[in-house]
């Protein structure tokens, strides 16, 4: 038996429909994860959140992160989620105080970096051992100058 029987006189309409909810690209990850600290004391049913800045609105999404600072220390921070962009980097980053932190001590070490790449007179000393020697002991005494005034400071 044939999949379609057309009779005499039969018109073919094609279905033009297609589905309504498309495939996620490979090249993307869903995560899904409690973003409150709050436990649920009972399943919420939310109506007319239309928008995504309105389920945000709503729910108020914010989780507390911990990181650790170069000294072993447990830095806590609450980061509070308004909108999607919220999750990118740059934004998490402009939201936090260590990760700002970070984010310079990265960019001048970056700045130092390429200083030291491009920098011929400073290739060609480190190239010679007295003269990488000496650089490295004007460098750690600079270090120490700077441990005491921090010290002095403090005082």
């Amino acid at each position: 038996m044939a999949m379609f029987e057309y009779g005499i006189g039969g018109n073919v309409d094609k279905i033009d429909a297609s589905e309504a909810i498309a495939d996620i690209p490979h090249n993307r990850t869903l995560l899904v994860e409690k973003l409150t600290a709050d436990e649920p004391i009972h399943p919420e049913k939310a109506e007319n959140l239309e928008t995504i800045e309105a389920v945000f609105a709503h729910f108020k999404p914010n989780k507390d992160v911990e990181f650790e600072d170069e000294n072993g220390q447990e830095v806590t921070e609450n980061f509070r989620f308004k909108t999607v962009a919220d999750f990118l980097i740059g934004n998490m980053t402009k939201n936090s105080p260590f990760l700002k932190d970070l984010d310079n001590q990265k960019a001048f070490y970056n700045r130092i970096l390429k200083q030291l790449r491009s920098n011929k007179i400073m290739q060609r000393a480190l190239q010679n051992p007295d003269a990488k020697a000496a650089f490295v002991e004007a460098l750690q005494a600079m270090y120490a100058e700077l441990e005491s005034y921090d010290a002095k400071s403090v005082e």
